[in-house]
């Protein structure tokens, strides 16, 4: 029996409600820290737009995400495109990744707590986490009415707390609001 969050994201993803046409700006604006060579996750990836960056890149690639629909989307992609790129309908919750399995994981706009020690884990020594999610403190109504699935000001680095932080940007209602990064939290993190 398919999970209730498979169900309702694989209405979205036949709707194309949730269809993003470049990666997250954490991950494309630097992408001068990505190896030359490794594993990377795109984890709870939609239709892998980060996913085919990183495999762009030169990476090996895994896309994994809980609709069966995003996956096929992915898959459609992949085969036009020539990419070599995993995909998984996996439910990350109940199968997080193995323990220091990927030199980068991305993750963007998906928020599960109770994963973060298992990715952070499954980082390989030196490994970089790049994550781009949305805020609860916010200028607009972007991204999910439920706060459950907003990060709380500066709750990303207390659930990266293990992880040296690179990068970090959050900036809130600071200052003209019409101007900047609003809304999301972004960060990036390297295992030690």
């Amino acid at each position: 029996m398919p999970h209730p969050d498979a169900d309702k994201w694989n209405a979205v993803y036949l709707a194309s409600m949730h269809v993003r046409n470049e990666p997250v700006r954490v991950l494309k604006d630097h992408s001068y820290l990505l190896p030359k060579s490794g594993t990377a996750l795109d984890l709870a990836c939609g239709t892998g737009v980060n996913a085919i960056f990183l495999a762009q890149h030169g990476l090996q690639t895994f896309a994994w995400d809980i609709s069966e629909q995003a996956i096929k989307q992915l898959r459609e992609t992949v085969n036009r495109l020539h990419l070599n790129i995993h995909t998984e309908i996996r439910n990350v919750i109940d199968m997080p990744p193995e323990v220091e399995t990927f030199d980068v994981i991305t993750i963007s706009y998906f928020l599960e707590r109770t994963l973060m020690p298992y990715i952070i884990n499954a980082l390989r020594m030196h490994g970089l986490l790049f994550y781009q999610t949305f805020l609860k403190e916010r200028v607009d109504d972007t991204g999910p009415t439920n706060d459950a699935y907003r990060l709380a000001e500066n709750e990303l680095l207390e659930l990266c707390a293990g992880l040296h932080i690179v990068k970090y940007l959050e900036e809130g209602m600071i200052g003209n609001v019409a101007n900047g990064f609003r809304n999301e939290a972004m960060l990036i993190g390297q295992r030690r």
